[in-house]
């Protein structure tokens, strides 16, 4: 598994080519917190899925042990170049929003105020998807969440809904679209249809967007259990590999590159997968032949995969340290990686 990123360009280019200007640098983020549960069963959720709730032992030392490993990742998340962690986050895998508060609390981002945006789900094992967001970059001016609205033989998949945010990253708008699409449970090929009806939902969002507004920057994060170039990507949201090809309703896809080059996210069953992205509109792009940077471009994107986050031995070596195995805490921080982007404009 490889354990670098896939720089989109240098900063050492920009620092040569822009050597008397300024920049103003915000990392946007997703990560798979890997089943983050309190240790209180709630007796509302029948399907409950809590693998800290399944250990014997002392399962508060475990909760903490992992919101601080989780806080520890999170605070290092762009701090090598915008100085500080992500100015937005998506999360998923979070059983409600007492966890996130726990999270957010925590001794290494207590100070970086970040706010919460959650809603409960239907999903059958209990998590859901929310966004945090620090308060002196992102303003929320608006959000909802929409259910995926999936039906498998007539009969409906209670998965996790799909959360829009719109606010003011510093003076700009940007909306961000944070998934977690149905899993592959039953295998790719039958479980195939399932993550085409959340990509198809996803497209009817970005389309009350742009009744608004036709040059939307719109951020689509998620863990999509689906690899770049599978058909709920490449057919339905009909994303692009090359930011040349990108045209004004097209959604660009560094991740695609990425994953034909060998990266990856996460490893399951002997197979490495990409499913955890960040794509975006084109709006956020620099047209062929520009570098200008008077508003938010995306100037790199990346996967987090430092190697204290890798597994180093066993059966899971060379796959992200995750934090439960045959029903015992590994002392891991999470199944999946994160994945990022820096955002850049000129400071004025």
């Amino acid at each position: 598994m490889k354990t670098t990123f896939l720089s989109i360009l240098g900063f050492l280019t920009l620092s040569i080519g822009y050597s008397q200007k300024q920049f103003d640098i915000r990392t946007v983020a997703f990560y798979n917190l890997e089943n983050l549960f309190d240790t209180i069963n709630d007796p509302t959720k029948d399907d409950e899925f809590s693998p800290i709730m399944e250990l014997k032992g002392n399962k508060s030392k475990v909760y903490w042990d992992k919101i601080g490993k989780l806080s520890d990742v999170i605070l290092q998340l762009g701090k090598e170049k915008a100085n500080t962690s992500p100015a937005i986050l998506g999360i998923a895998e979070i059983e409600n929003e007492a966890v996130i508060q726990d999270l957010v609390k925590s001794e290494n981002l207590k100070k970086k105020r970040y706010g919460i945006i959650h809603f409960d789900s239907p999903d059958k094992r209990g998590i859901d998807v929310a966004l945090l967001y620090q308060q002196r970059y992102f303003k929320p001016i608006h959000y909802e969440v929409f259910d995926p609205n999936i039906y498998d033989k007539n009969y409906k998949v209670y998965t996790r809904d799909i959360l829009w945010v719109t606010g003011y990253l510093d003076d700009e708008i940007i909306h961000i679209i944070v998934n977690h699409w149905p899993s592959r449970r039953g295998g790719e090929a039958e479980s195939r249809p399932l993550r085409e009806k959340a990509a198809y939902k996803v497209t009817q969002i970005i389309e009350k967007i742009r009744t608004n507004d036709n040059n939307a920057k719109i951020i689509i994060m998620g863990d999509f259990n689906d690899d770049p170039i599978n058909s709920s990507l490449k057919n339905v949201l009909k994303t692009k590999a090359d930011k040349n090809d990108v045209k004004e309703t097209d959604i660009y896809n560094p991740y695609e590159e990425m994953f034909k080059k060998g990266f990856n996210t996460l490893g399951y069953r002997d197979n490495i997968n990409l499913f955890d992205q960040i794509m975006f509109t084109s709006p956020l792009l620099n047209k062929k032949g520009e570098k200008t940077y008077s508003s938010y471009k995306m100037f790199k994107s990346g996967i987090f995969n430092k190697r204290f986050l890798t597994q180093k031995s066993g059966r899971y070596k060379g796959y992200p340290f995750r934090s439960f195995s045959n029903g015992q805490y590994t002392g891991g921080y999470s199944d999946h990686y994160p994945v990022y982007i820096y955002l850049i404009k000129e400071k004025k």
